[in-house]
């Protein structure tokens, strides 16, 4: 049994495009940076605390310890965390610092189950996407629509914000919010999920 620690429609669209069942069971955190800790860092514990959060919340048995994937995703400019925009004037000012330059797309993810013998293993994605110059006119039109606003960075690479998007060096499914690759990898490591089905004929 896996659950999927996020309420993101993009995490659970990924998962379900490779055919791996879940359950969700999302768990609020504090999302706050500790002192001098790094993005990658950052982006990793998190990961393992949503894990953590969600399992604790579950009801588990002794005979039943489900698996539990979570992911956070994060935006990074030089060393800077640009987290999701509070409103047009913050949408603004973080496209514009990212148009014709490079950025990265952090995400941390972890794979947890409880019980007498607690596995949890978490790993890293890292990114680089390069945005194209823009003009007022651009950015203006898109954050007049309702999709930077509740992204990291304000932008969506799956979405209308595909267009800013010059170069992509690295998993684009990652910047989109779960590298697909890595993760079906570390499921089918533990023997906690297949994506091919020969029986049903699935993929």
């Amino acid at each position: 049994m896996l659950i999927l620690a996020s309420q993101s429609p993009r995490r659970r669209d990924l998962l379900s495009t490779v055919g791996i069942p879940f359950t969700i069971k999302a768990a609020d955190i504090d999302e706050t940076s500790l002192p001098g800790e790094l993005p990658e860092a950052f982006a990793e514990r998190l990961a393992r605390e949503k894990a953590q959060a969600s399992a604790a919340a579950f009801n588990t048995t002794a005979e039943n310890h489900p698996w539990f994937l979570a992911a956070d995703t994060i935006v990074v400019r030089d060393n800077d965390i640009l987290g999701k925009p509070r409103d047009k004037e913050d949408a603004r000012a973080m496209i514009g610092s990212l148009q014709g330059r490079s950025h990265r797309v952090i995400t941390g993810v972890c794979l947890y189950r409880g019980g007498e013998t607690p596995v949890c293993e978490s790993f890293i994605s890292t990114t680089r996407v390069t945005f194209k110059a823009m003009d007022a006119e651009e950015i203006e039109g898109y954050i007049s629509t309702d999709e930077p606003y509740d992204k990291a960075g304000a932008y969506a690479a799956q979405g209308i914000g595909s267009f800013f998007i010059h170069r992509v060096e690295g998993s684009y499914t990652n910047v989109v919010g779960l590298p697909l690759s890595d993760t079906v990898d570390l499921l089918r490591r533990l023997g906690v999920a297949r994506i091919f089905d020969a029986e049903k004929g699935k993929q």
